[in-house]
């Protein structure tokens, strides 16, 4: 981002006591990671696949709570050329919830000194709603360009006519809120849509590629200027996922699927040692990716100021 965003003054109130936003340079195009908050989940979603003792080590060694923790939220915005590309929309803020440190991506966005209108484009990197509940926000819409383009991979708009639950391992109440979020938003911004089958490219040296696993339609956005390159991967990659990608998160609608194409991305990266970002690493979550042994590492940035 431009100095003057990325320097104006947080407008958020003093309560906001931890960084929320870093901006990362990608070649010629700009991108600036926001946090939307944060999560609380039980720590059994990280690999419900995996035995509680197995976990509960994991969690020791990581010094995290052994019952819940916060899992982060975090969506990136990208300018490329006369195009403003907001990547995911946040929790939003269902009521039905209770979750009050969550949806925090508007009030940041304009701490940042960002219009939402000044945003092109929007690529979803899937349905759930704690990527496209932002856009539910009363209001939200209504400040909105009319001409807002809005890439989902057509295979995620299909799913979500009628999903499949049978393979996830939810917190009670979580698929009756994905159900109705995804069934509003599909309502609500249909003729935004811009569909895609396996890859589109958005912008100059922004494309959106289809992995499928987490949910069918589940897709990355991968940057790449000047020889620099940086990968969001959405909700393919968690914290856990590095030393044990085989471990099934509560969220993956083919929970297999979604460990191959974990394995096959942290590959990927760690022989291109490009940036990598994703919606639920540590705040800002940019780092890159080495192997280790039969598994991988991760290997966060020094922040860079």
């Amino acid at each position: 981002m431009s100095l003057d965003i990325t320097s104006h003054t947080d407008a958020t109130g003093p309560e906001e006591l931890v960084p929320s936003r870093y901006a990362v340079r990608v070649g010629e195009i700009d991108v600036l990671v926001i946090s939307d908050g944060v999560l609380p989940l039980p720590t059994k979603m990280l690999g419900h696949n995996a035995t509680a003792d197995v976990r509960a080590a994991w969690l020791k060694d990581m010094f995290l709570p052994p019952d819940a923790f916060d899992w982060s939220l975090n969506v990136v915005l990208v300018r490329s050329g006369d195009q403003t590309i907001l990547v995911d929309a946040g929790l939003g803020l269902d009521p039905n919830l209770n979750l009050p440190r969550a949806g925090q991506l508007v009030r940041r966005l304009a701490a940042a000194g960002i219009d939402l209108a000044s945003v092109t484009d929007l690529v979803l990197t899937h349905m759930h709603m704690d990527h496209i509940g932002g856009l539910l926000v009363d209001g939200v819409k209504d400040r909105l360009r009319p001409d807002l383009r809005i890439h989902v991979a057509a295979a995620e708009v299909k799913f979500w006519e009628s999903p499949d639950f049978t393979h996830v391992n939810m917190p009670p109440g979580f698929p009756d809120a994905l159900r109705s979020a995804a069934k509003q938003f599909a309502k609500e911004y249909r003729s935004h849509l811009r569909l895609f089958d396996e890859e589109h490219e958005v912008a100059p040296g922004v494309v959106v590629c289809r992995t499928g696993g987490h949910t069918p339609g589940h897709s990355i956005v991968r940057l790449a200027s000047g020889g620099d390159r940086l990968t969001f991967a959405g909700d393919a990659v968690f914290a856990v996922g590095f030393e044990h990608p085989d471990w099934y998160n509560g969220f993956e609608h083919d929970p297999e699927e979604a460990a191959r194409v974990r394995v096959r991305l942290l590959t990927e990266l760690a022989a291109s040692g490009e940036q990598l970002v994703a919606t639920h690493l540590p705040f800002p979550s940019v780092g890159r990716v080495a192997v280790d042994g039969d598994a991988f590492r991760w290997v966060p940035a020094f922040w860079d100021y």
